[in-house]
């Protein structure tokens, strides 16, 4: 084991929780991004069907006998595999839509926690290590306003 002296510092990676101030252009924007995310998931579940049927009917058109029991297990497969996918690609969009909902209620003025990013931070014997990684950026519009330090 090795010990450390006292000027021995070491840098660590830490989470850094990113705040935002709810501002009209805050708000345009998060409506803006979940609408997009809402509009690609709709697309998606159109792809998904169409892409669904296209393979039943291709493993229906490539066998000579559709009604073979093989042929109706496979189809069956796809089907189940198309309403797994549907139902994982509608749960994302009730969250989506809830996030929406939740937006728009947001009172201007308020913060928010919007996400996390990493970085790095020296720390030495004596340091308060709980102190040094609770660590939150305050941000109004993009602009960093606040560095807040537990």
């Amino acid at each position: 084991m090795i010990l450390m002296s006292e000027g021995t510092s070491l840098s660590i990676k830490r989470t850094i929780t990113v705040r935002a101030v709810v501002t009209p252009s805050w708000k345009q924007e998060a409506e803006k991004e979940l609408s997009t995310a809402i509009s690609a998931t709709d697309q998606q579940l159109s792809q998904l069907e169409q892409e669904g049927q296209q393979v039943v009917n291709d493993v229906r058109n490539q066998s000579a006998n559709p009604l073979d029991p093989r042929v109706q297990e496979q189809v069956a497969q796809v089907q189940q595999q198309v309403a797994a996918k549907r139902a994982e690609l509608e749960e994302q969009k009730r969250n989506l839509l809830q996030q929406q909902s939740q937006v728009r209620d947001l009172e201007m003025e308020q913060i928010v926690e919007q996400g996390q990013i990493e970085s790095f931070t020296d720390v030495k014997v004596g340091d308060n290590l709980v102190s040094k990684m609770q660590v939150a950026i305050l941000v109004r519009d993009g602009v960093i306003e606040d560095i807040q330090q537990d």
